[in-house]
């Protein structure tokens, strides 16, 4: 058995003021950070997880979410990759606007489509991304918005050539992510279809822990909270 424990990061400045974060850069709250150490606590008290690497994306939210995590759970000696595959999903010109104001300006059923759909893409942003941290990144695959199934596309190859193969050995991982690359993730290991998907959330800071067979197929699933 192997197993595999996902955690959005805390309360970002932006959960907190309700705008949509997608690829913007933003820093946890307080109460961000005190989440990252109670889901730190919850980990550790886990029996049986000894991660061989940590899994996080290019946002200092999810980053700092998986430091601290790692420093609560003695972890800070594990190999640590941050990759572009794992940020959030790109809500391309719907960033930075306040969720409630959108609807008023949209349509609380347009937004709904846009934020839960597994197809829908948000506006798109006038160009894409100009950031160092994707300077050496193919410019041909940086979004300028994305639905659910284009955040799951670009996610899936890190998933399978990182993680799923470690795990296939026989070595549990951590992934320390967000709410809509996590929601697009869990879609394809627990085959959730395209009607479901707009049920599932996934709160701050509460790890998702799963126990797979050799096959990586699910034999149990727990949330810590």
């Amino acid at each position: 058995m192997v197993k595999l424990v996902l955690v959005r990061h805390g309360e970002s400045k932006a959960n907190a003021a309700n705008v949509y974060t997608g690829w913007n850069d933003v820093p946890l709250t307080k109460k961000g950070k005190q989440q990252a150490q109670e889901a730190g606590n919850r980990i550790k008290k886990l029996q049986d997880f000894y991660p061989t690497h940590i899994h996080t994306s290019v946002l200092s939210r999810a980053i700092v979410t998986a430091n601290i995590v790692a420093d609560v759970c003695n972890f800070l000696y594990l190999p640590i990759t941050k990759t572009w595959r794992l940020n959030e999903r790109h809500y391309g010109a719907l960033r930075g606007l306040n969720k409630d104001i959108s609807r008023k300006v949209f349509g609380a059923e347009q937004v709904l489509e846009w934020r839960r759909g597994f197809y829908s893409i948000p506006p798109k942003q006038g160009s894409p991304m100009v950031d160092r941290r994707y300077k050496f990144c193919d410019q041909h695959l940086m979004p300028r918005a994305e639905s659910l199934y284009q955040t799951q596309v670009r996610l899936l190859p890190y998933y399978y050539d990182q993680i799923a193969s470690r795990m296939l050995m026989g070595q549990d991982q951590l992934i320390v992510a967000h709410g809509s690359s996590l929601r697009a993730l869990i879609k394809k290991i627990e085959n959730i279809n395209d009607h479901d998907i707009v049920k599932l959330e996934v709160p701050n800071a509460e790890p998702i822990v799963y126990t797979m067979d050799e096959k990586l197929n699910i034999l149990d699933k727990k949330i810590l909270n």
